[in-house]
């Protein structure tokens, strides 16, 4: 006897239990006992064998019963989303079973067609289920209204094409035969039959998504459709017999609901913009349920009798139509309305934290100002954001952007309306209503934003700056207010952070002079604005100037000569210095080949600013600049600082190895200052270290920083390095970096910068 075990181990991703080989499996046993009724219902009735009518009822009811079990059981394995949808189809199939056994008896015992009242109300009864299974799988509409709507479509497309069935069909029929009981009873069938498909098809997805189940029910409605249609014009005609060809139809339905079984279920996955904005419709499912109504107008007037009476049944129809389309487009007109309230709060409100955006901000601002309100803006700014989300992830940065988002809230209260004005911005609009001041209302809200002590990780809570800018006479527009709020923001950003400035007219002309310095630092490279001074590096041993540090002046036209110190961290800033570096490192290169002619051992030091060590292209940049001097690469140092060095990557690192093999020198510049690391040391191509000014200053007075220098001097010794001292002004600073062995020195003792004419007369032994 074989085993009923079933192979446990061998459940399939697809939901159906896989038999291990010679195991009994229920579900293909009752798949050929199913094709076996199709089959033999086939060749008898196309044979034209006797008892045809009983032997179609028994085929139906075979294939009928089998696929309400199938169904049963899928509705087990599958997920409970598609659980409703399976266990509808199977009282679907079980009250299409009982509907045969009752064709079935009823032959047997009077031998007539049993059209009575009972099975259609069992048939009625299993489309509305059917239905109810169509709109609970996860296709259909979630909404009551959206279901509501897909019914009515269905609805309207069945009432439709009821008058073009009467004038296709019955137009010739006598009328007398459509009073029978049983000839009308069966003109529902395709009505409904039709309805149901067009639900099906309207909760559908597209073709090339749609779940391969949908498709097959809806070849089985669209068979059954074409069945019922067939079986009430072949009694209109009074031509059906029991056992005709179209009763196949009622078995291929069923068997087709079953066959619907042996797919997998769909992926659950949910589409985020979906649950957003849903996808438009494709345009046919828009215009389904009206497509018929125009084939229903033009039956309608080829319906009129000689008389020039309308049959009732299609007046009745038609009634019902436009009741129903008067139905479904209120139904529509009140959904609108629902979604454009849904796209109004969509367009004023910030999707993450409910907060009002920032066009509902402006709006409000407008208005304000518009009403000569005398309001003041709040604007904020999170410190060190952008930390959180590459430490913790994105993730966390939104969760860390609600909360912040509710803290605003409960601190502002009822004073002021906070918004969200994207990314880390934040603002909170105050009127002249509010008791209390924009300077206190700023305070409450940093002491919110500070992490309690019962917080797991502080790090997660960047702190916040303030800007707060209030309306007067000098904001002609919203847009002057949110600058002046900008401005103050930067204030507080720059005096430390957590903190809260207000813009008063001095931050404000500090501002305008800054902007407009951006904007003449733009041309300054385009209209030869920039000039090279060179600073001598000295040879303590000998005296001789063998190279020098190549260093940037601005000659603004209004504001006359600018140091390095007024417009290259604008430069940083606005990532101009990227065309100031490669103007710079040009330059030099040009002027240490002249240099070269009366001194050929002279050098160049140029420094480097951390953006562009990062570039890719600062390898063709330099020796671009070399090549088209015609300059030795080995007559040119890049000095970085150890902040940009400790900063950089394998990427960098590694630019900067394939500089030291083409024979640039690499100088670490400001060394002391920065992050200094014997690791970083030894993982750098370095050539030489330049000592901080700061600490050359104090060798004079402080034992520290005497010893803190010679120890750079044998840190470097001992890494084949060269030592250069910054910042020498006096002589008894050269007598101590030349007594602690610093083989170079660079200050004003030796020489200020200059041009390189200066440098070349000041020096004419080097």
């Amino acid at each position: 006897m074989p085993s009923l075990e079933v192979n446990r181990d061998a459940v399939g991703a697809t939901g159906a239990t896989r038999m291990s080989p010679g195991s009994f499996d229920p579900g293909r046993v009752g798949l050929f006992v199913a094709l076996a009724a199709v089959l033999v219902e086939v060749v008898w009735l196309a044979a034209r064998l006797p008892a045809a009518g009983l032997v179609a009822d028994l085929g139906a009811f075979v294939v009928a019963v089998w696929a309400s079990a199938a169904c049963v059981g899928v509705a087990r394995r599958h997920p409970p989303s598609l659980r409703r949808f399976w266990n509808f189809l199977a009282v679907t199939m079980a009250l299409s079973a009982f509907t045969r056994a009752l064709w079935a008896l009823q032959r047997v015992v009077s031998g007539e067609t049993p059209n009575t009242p009972l099975v259609g109300l069992v048939f009625i009864t299993g489309i509305v289920l059917g239905t109810v299974g169509i709109l609970s799988n996860p296709a259909a509409p979630h909404s009551t209204a959206g279901r509501v709507r897909v019914i009515l479509d269905g609805v309207i497309v069945g009432l439709a094409l009821v008058p073009i069935g009467w004038v296709v069909v019955f137009r010739d029929v006598a009328a007398a035969q459509l009073t029978e009981p049983d000839h009308a009873l069966a003109l529902v069938y395709p009505t409904f039959d039709l309805v149901q498909l067009t639900i099906l098809a309207a909760v559908a997805g597209p073709a090339r998504a749609m779940w391969r189940p949908l498709a097959m029910l809806g070849g089985s409605l669209a068979v059954r459709a074409v069945a019922d249609i067939g079986y009430v014009w072949l009694l209109a005609h009074d031509t059906y017999l029991p056992g005709h060809l179209v009763d196949l139809g009622w078995p291929l339905t069923c068997l087709l609901v079953g066959l619907a079984t042996r797919y997998p279920p769909p992926a659950e996955r949910v589409d985020v913009d979906q649950t957003i904005v849903p996808p438009a419709p494709v345009w046919w499912r828009a215009a389904l349920p009206y497509l018929p109504v125009g084939g229903a107008i033009v039956a309608v007037l080829l319906a009129h009798q000689p008389t020039g009476q309308t049959p009732p049944l299609i007046l009745v129809c038609v009634l019902g139509l436009l009741a129903v389309l008067a139905l479904r487009q209120g139904l529509v007109a009140n959904e609108n309305l629902r979604l454009v309230a849904q796209l109004r709060q969509l367009a004023y409100a910030d999707l993450l934290t409910g907060l009002p955006n920032r066009l509902m901000f402006t709006r409000r601002l407008r208005r304000a100002i518009r009403e000569e309100s005398p309001v003041s803006v709040l604007l904020l700014d999170l410190d060190g954001f952008k930390q959180v989300n590459d430490r913790f992830g994105h993730a966390t940065g939104d969760a860390l952007l609600v909360s912040i988002a509710d803290r605003m809230r409960d601190a502002v209260a009822g004073d002021g309306t906070v918004a969200r004005l994207g990314g880390d911005e934040f603002a909170v609009l105050v009127d002249a209503d509010r008791p209390v001041s924009a300077e206190r209302l700023a305070e409450r809200l940093l002491t919110a934003l500070r992490p309690a002590d019962d917080e797991e990780d502080v790090g997660t809570h960047p702190s916040a700056s303030i800007g707060i800018a209030e309306y007067g006479p000098q904001h002609a527009t919203h847009s002057d207010l949110l600058r002046d709020a900008d401005i103050a923001m930067y204030a507080a950003k720059a005096a430390g952070k957590s903190a809260y400035r207000t813009c008063t007219p001095a931050l404000r002309e500090s501002a305008v002079t800054r902007a407009e310095l951006i904007a003449d630092l733009r041309r300054a490279v385009d209209e030869k604005q920039l000039e090279l001074e060179f600073q001598p590096i000295v040879d303590l041993d000998t005296g001789l100037v063998r190279s020098a540090e190549a260093l940037v002046r601005w000659r603004h036209p209004r504001l006359g000569l600018l140091s390095p110190g007024r417009f290259l961290p604008l430069a940083e800033e606005t990532g101009l210095i990227l065309p100031i570096d490669r103007w710079v490192i040009h330059e030099a290169c040009q002027a240490a080949a002249v240099w070269r002619h009366s001194s050929p051992d002279a050098t160049v030091a140029v420094n480097i600013a951390a953006a562009h060590l990062r570039r890719p292209d600062l390898i063709a940049t330099v020796t671009g600049a070399t090549a088209a001097a015609g300059l030795a690469p080995r007559a040119l140092t890049l000095e970085l600082t150890e902040s940009a060095l400790i900063e950089g990557s394998e990427a960098v690192l590694d630019r900067l190895r394939q500089l030291r093999e083409l024979g640039i020198r690499i100088a670490i510049d400001d060394f002391g200052t920065g992050y200094s690391s014997l690791s970083y040391l030894h993982r750098i191509p370095a050539t030489e270290l330049k000592i901080d000014r700061s600490f050359v200053a104090r060798l004079d007075e402080d034992a520290r920083a005497y010893a803190t220098v010679n120890m750079v001097s044998t840190l470097a010794e001992a890494f084949d390095l060269r030592v250069v001292a910054e910042g020498v002004e006096t002589d008894r600073q050269h007598d101590a970096v030349a007594a602690i062995g610093c083989a170079h020195g660079q200050g004003y003792l030796y020489g200020r910068p200059g041009s390189l004419a200066d440098l070349r007369s000041s020096f004419p032994g080097s």
